[in-house]
């Protein structure tokens, strides 16, 4: 199923992000762990390419067997910093081979290695020029790719993002996934900005459970989201006891996304961390108003 379809409807929908093993030893523990998740019958799920495409086979096996095997229509992601045509065509032809509809198209993260290499000769230098071999492949993809409600870290400025995100939905995507927040009202305010612009695609925003303190720092080094005072003090309240920030981290996750609904928002996306419990959680909290018309 491609997810142009699903984000056409008219329901309320829940989906979830899943990441592959970096080395064989792990792979059969977090198969188990996306099972699991795949159990719960989301509405898709997506299933992460790692830093340079270290981790592309594991991510094609995970996004396979989730669909195969349990019936849930999954999102690859594909990145491309670094890598060459060559290997970019051999994955869509493998992606195609497999029955994948869904590619979310991302430039990734530039490994440490290479921050200083001469990027003079690479084939790809942003996300954009993967839309668009992805557009002209003929593979018939649903194509998604990513947005920063607050900015993107290496942006000037967010009217220059914003010019850059239309560049990438011109290319060809069908729809755009949020990195994570932590304060819906910058959401809201990108959401007005983007369709000032002329922005129409669907918006799927991107939520994250923070379930333990450790977590925090992660989030703001990877994001540079903003972290709310109310969350910042649910932070200092439990932040020291396991259990306690994990319910804590579950209630706000669910809070964000009711109120998302509430306002308008028909599909939410949860970087679940390829936790089952918290995403099982999550999933029961909404358990009432999934699938209900918006």
């Amino acid at each position: 199923m491609k997810l142009s379809q699903l984000l056409a409807g008219n329901t309320l929908s829940l989906s979830f992000e899943v990441f592959p093993p970096k080395t064989d030893s792990s792979f059969d523990t977090v198969k188990h762990a996306t099972e699991e998740i795949a159990k719960l019958k989301p509405a898709f799920m997506s299933v992460t390419y790692g830093a340079g495409g270290g981790t592309g086979e594991y991510t094609l096996d995970i996004a396979k067997n989730i669909k195969h095997r349990y019936g849930v229509p999954t999102l690859a992601h594909l990145t491309c910093v670094s890598s060459t045509k060559e290997k970019v065509q051999t994955m869509i032809h493998t992606l195609q081979a497999a029955g994948i509809e869904n590619v979310l198209a991302l430039r990734g993260d530039i490994p440490q290695e290479l921050l200083t290499a001469d990027r003079s000769r690479w084939h790809y230098h942003y996300a954009v020029d993967l839309i668009r071999e992805l557009k002209e492949s003929g593979a018939g993809f649903c194509i998604g790719g990513a947005c920063y409600p607050e900015i993107h870290p290496e942006s000037v400025n967010q009217k220059e993002d914003i010019r850059r995100l239309k560049e990438k939905v011109e290319a060809g995507c069908d729809f755009l996934t949020t990195q994570m927040f932590f304060d819906n009202n910058l959401l809201y305010n990108f959401l007005y900005k983007i369709r000032e612009a002329g922005i129409t695609v669907p918006i799927i925003p991107g939520i994250m459970p923070i379930t333990n303190a450790k977590q925090v720092e992660r989030a703001i080094k990877l994001s540079g989201s903003f972290m709310p005072r109310r969350y910042a003090g649910l932070v200092d309240k439990f932040g020291g006891d396991p259990d306690a920030m994990k319910q804590a981290g579950i209630a706000y996750a669910t809070d964000q996304i009711i109120d998302l609904y509430a306002n308008g928002i028909k599909n939410v996306h949860v970087y679940s961390m390829n936790k089952p419990d918290v995403a099982e959680k999550i999933q029961q909290n909404l358990s009432s108003i999934l699938g209900k018309p918006l």
